[in-house]
């Protein structure tokens, strides 16, 4: 190779070096006939200089001026040239090359490029161009030094986690992409068969039934970097196409699997900071996540829990409440202190999270303030002076505090002021940078009931393995969360391995023989073959890096993502295929009669 150096690597050690230096012009300036240059690769930045008094003589200056005008920016050169100090109180000490300059003594133009649609040198977030041009460009907004370092960051990341399961005996094995469609929560890609007119393929959602076949094959331990497909709309942490790491393992309890993640990302951890990450991570219970957070996945990093109000206000004279409390519901409150209020939440920011509160699936939001030791508020009125003071007392208020109270049935009611709790800790700027909270969220249910058919539907998923008799009033499951600031990072479980009780479970969720045999009959023939107790994880690598950088969107840490759309603006798809393609896979499209207007759709949080 003629290049001897990357962009990035020259040191104050190299001066007197000749090298040869090849990589895209990020920017050029002229200084009275002296042009500098900075030369870009993955690797860093360079900068270079033609000065034509400085050159050795006999050197062709003309022949090297002319070919520098023809340097565009983001145009690919090669230049050869003598490593030699920057002039006195022209370094850059942001750059790690900032010491030094390369003297042009030859160049040559590799590729001319046009001009780029955006500026790709190092610039503040707020100046970037639409994200859209981002996309439809790409393979320019990879060139910027945040993009290149991102993933670099990600297949570090990734190359850590293959040593580490390497290293403890797992198998990395690659399972199919085309596969049978199986009815397995959101909704297929499917690929039709040119060999087998009128049926199709579906692309995995995971490599479920796979990996545990694996396990069936008594490959003990394996582990996939798997892509992944989900036909469902984007939002900041999805996409439909997906990366997660993804094992399974033979002959384990759920601690053998959390001390495998565990172990798996400390390793991770300490390659990329050098630091070590306390472990075990904490454990929280579902219904626990549930009552005082809101969430099954809570950001642990601030505080505002919620306290429960049930009993205290069960014999409070207030309608409302009475008639929620009647059908099953529940009441519950959030304290938001005067040190953290304080000032902040007035009159009209109650008024804008009653609003929010509604929007996000509560009726309303009942809000009390203690002021001279009393709580006022214009519902307070409903309240005996006992159950004032039992509420005071149950929620340890105190002088300056302001209350939210949230009150319906116990999920939707949860789920709601866990969106309400995001948003207040948002507003007031709880949320800590540079802090990562790692827990497990267990103790979870086996199912749940689909409010609109009244079925049970899989809390995770139906290859779970029930913790007690499938006819009890609750079934709990051997299934976990691995949570970090308030995202899921990933779902894992003990699997059923024996046949009946699989179809047991399938019976449950309203499946009969027929659909059995027909959707998973294959998988449930295997584990009748000596299925070993086995279980395991997948953990969303879009995600996590996505996290660790502190990203918007997981779009930030995919190469070529879609946009917000399930789009990519860069090749155009999905796109229509031509008829004689259609017709020889017999297949007739809708598609005009079919079409679906996004202008007004947004983008989903």
């Amino acid at each position: 190779m003629r290049r001897t150096n990357t962009c990035g690597e020259l040191r104050s050690s190299d001066l007197g070096k000749k090298v040869c230096l090849q990589g895209w012009v990020r920017f050029s300036r002229d200084h009275g006939g002296v042009a500098f240059i900075d030369l870009a690769d993955r690797y860093g930045i360079t900068q270079i200089v033609f000065d034509p008094e400085d050159l050795p003589e006999g050197t062709d200056v003309a022949r090297i001026s002319e070919i520098m005008k023809s340097f565009t920016r983001e145009s690919v050169v090669s230049v050869d040239g003598i490593v030699r100090k920057r002039v006195e109180g022209t370094e850059d000490g942001r750059n790690p090359t900032g010491e030094v300059e390369v003297l042009i003594t030859d160049a040559e133009l590799l590729n001319k490029s046009v001009t780029p649609p955006f500026e790709l040198g190092d610039q503040k977030e707020g100046v970037l161009p639409d994200e859209d041009i981002r996309m439809r460009y790409r393979y320019l907004d990879l060139r910027r030094s945040e993009m290149v370092q991102t993933m670099q960051f990600r297949s570090k990341l990734v190359h850590l986690a293959r040593q580490y399961l390497d290293e403890n005996g797992f198998l990395e094995i690659e399972t199919p992409v085309l596969g049978k469609s199986t009815p397995e929560g959101a909704r297929d890609y499917v690929v039709p068969s040119r060999v087998h007119p009128g049926t199709f393929y579906a692309l995995p959602q995971s490599p479920q039934l796979f990996k545990q076949m694996l396990m069936v094959a008594s490959m003990d331990r394996y582990y996939q970097v798997a892509r992944c497909f989900r036909d469902e709309d984007s939002r900041k942490d999805r996409q439909p196409e997906f990366t997660q790491l993804d094992l399974e393992m033979s002959f384990v309890d759920m601690k053998d699997l959390q001390d495998m993640m565990e172990g798996m990302v400390s390793y991770i951890w300490k390659g990329l900071y050098g630091q070590d990450l306390v472990t075990p991570f904490p454990h929280i219970a579902y219904r626990d996540a549930m009552e005082r957070f809101g969430s099954d996945k809570p950001d642990m990093r601030y505080g505002l829990e919620f306290t429960k109000l049930t009993d205290v206000v069960k014999d409070a004279p207030y309608k409302i409440f009475q008639n929620i409390l009647a059908e099953g519901g529940i009441v519950a409150g959030m304290n938001l202190k005067a040190e953290i209020a304080g000032n902040k939440v007035g009159r009209n920011d109650v008024d804008r999270y009653i609003n929010y509160a509604k929007k996000v699936g509560l009726g309303g939001l009942t809000w009390m303030r203690c002021v001279d030791g009393k709580l006022e508020s214009n519902i307070v009125k409903y309240f005996t002076p006992e159950i004032l003071e039992n509420i005071k007392t149950t929620m340890g208020v105190e002088e300056g505090d302001l209350l939210f109270i949230i009150a319906g049935p116990w999920k939707a009611t949860y789920e709601g002021g866990g969106a309400l709790r995001k948003k207040i800790a948002e507003d007031l700027d709880l949320v800590p940078n540079d802090v990562f909270q790692f827990f497990w969220m267990d103790e979870c249910p086996m199912f749940e009931i689909d409010p609109v058919s009244g079925k049970y539907d899989s809390f995770h998923h139906p290859f779970v393995l029930p913790q007690n008799d499938l006819d009890d009033d609750y079934v709990g499951g051997a299934c976990f969360d691995l949570c970090l600031n308030g995202n899921e990072l990933g779902s894992g479980s003990l699997r059923i391995h024996n046949a009946d009780l699989q179809k047991a479970v399938f019976h449950k969720l309203g499946l009969d023989d027929e659909r059995i045999e027909e959707n998973f009959g294959f998988f449930v023939e295997a584990l009748s073959y000596g299925a070993p107790p086995h279980g395991g994880i997948a953990i969303g690598i879009d995600r996590l890096c996505a996290i660790l950088l502190n990203k918007d969107t997981i779009r930030e840490v995919i190469a070529f993502p879609k946009n917000k759309r399930a789009t990519s603006l860069l090749d155009g798809s999905p796109s229509k295929v031509a008829d004689d393609k259609l017709e020889e896979l017999q297949i007739i499209t809708l598609a005009g009669d079919m079409d679906f207007d996004f202008e007004d759709i947004e983008e989903s949080e």
